[in-house]
């Protein structure tokens, strides 16, 4: 019986710390081979989201966040430097940055590295805000 109770007590505390809408949250993403993981991130409308970008590859990589027009306006090249707009940083190799995002409304976005190649090999992922 005791055991049900602290259990229901971890749930219930589990429960309280998951953000709601509206709410900060921190969410790391990894860059390993040239990739994102995770590649797939889900949000609510109005989630400020701070992401610790850890890059472990040999090279340089860059997270850019928005909607499809941010994505090919970068494509094309933009900025030798990123970090001055939030969901926009350049991520040394070997390094950990931070940038913070907030997901104003609903629908698809993407995030994607758009240094020479990497976005057609596939550096790239998804996030889906619902509303």
């Amino acid at each position: 019986m005791r055991f049900a109770a602290v259990l229901a007590a971890v749930a219930a505390l589990a429960l309280s710390c998951a953000p709601a809408s509206g709410a900060e949250a921190t969410v790391t993403l990894s860059m390993e081979h040239s990739r994102f993981g995770p590649a797939r991130l889900h949000f609510s409308a109005g989630d400020t989201v701070r992401f610790v970008v850890h890059n472990s590859d040999p090279i340089d990589h860059e997270l850019i966040i928005g909607d499809q027009v941010v994505q090919d306006f970068h494509e094309k090249g933009t900025e030798e430097h990123h970090g001055d707009k939030p969901g926009e940083v350049s991520v040394p190799a070997g390094e950990t940055v931070e940038t913070t995002y907030t997901f104003r409304e609903p629908g698809r976005l993407f995030f994607a590295c758009h240094l020479p190649g990497h976005y057609d090999f596939g550096m790239r992922g998804t996030i889906s805000v619902e509303g």
